[in-house]
């Protein structure tokens, strides 16, 4: 549905979400770093002449029915922006990948890390994931009057307890903080075991986001 002249925009989280899309005639990856004002000027900026906002990326599961890897598609968005998703641009992008699920996504623009906290949101506003930036997205396009829609891949569980050092490991734009990540290791050495565990379950989320991007830019 994109082109050259009316762009998608694609609103992520860090440069390696971004780098699974790669640089494709027709779509304008905008990786926002855990920099909310940033991403927000950046998505306006670009959003005169496009033709839709999609966020993509990363996502942690609020249900136990959700494993890492596994796509969803969101049909509404609650938190910080309470909204619905654009139908026609919904379908299409769950067409793109059929094993994916369908339901509502939660944004407050926080790394929800706590497991407790993740099964209590999923339970109080029936939201099966929660990203960082689709909250951004959605006031970007509704300002322009865009359609807006959400693709995320699962990169923690919904029992899955984030370290702290993972909450520090993004830079404003999307790089990775090395410094902070040691520095949190240093303080927190107890943590490098469930470090260690997140990592390789964001490896089996990467391969799942590289695999279902392809197929996602091929819709798109």
């Amino acid at each position: 549905m994109g082109d050259v002249t009316r762009p998608v925009l694609i609103a992520t989280g860090t440069k390696r979400e971004a780098a699974a899309l790669g640089k494709l005639p027709g779509l304008l990856v905008i990786p926002g770093g855990g920099d909310g004002d940033m991403l927000r000027a950046r998505l306006n900026d670009a959003a005169d002449g496009a033709s839709a906002i999609i966020s993509f990326g990363f996502a942690g599961a609020l249900t136990g029915d959700l494993a890492i890897g596994d796509w969803v598609v969101a049909d509404r968005l609650v938190g910080a922006v309470e909204t619905r998703c654009d139908g026609q641009w919904t379908a299409m992008l769950a067409a793109a990948l059929p094993g994916a699920q369908t339901g509502c996504i939660y944004t407050d623009g926080r790394l929800i890390s706590n497991a407790a906290e993740k099964q209590m949101l999923g339970q109080r506003h029936g939201a099966i994931a929660a990203d960082m930036e689709s909250h951004i997205a959605a006031t970007a396009a509704a300002a322009h009057d865009l359609p807006f829609a959400i693709i995320r891949c699962i990169s923690d569980g919904a029992r899955h307890q984030l370290p702290p050092a993972i909450a520090v490991a993004m830079r404003p734009g999307g790089g990775m903080n090395v410094t902070a990540i040691l520095a949190s290791l240093a303080r927190q050495p107890g943590q490098i075991p469930h470090l260690i565990r997140t990592v390789t379950g964001f490896a089996k989320a990467m391969a799942s986001l590289r695999h279902g991007a392809s197929r996602i830019a091929a819709a798109l």
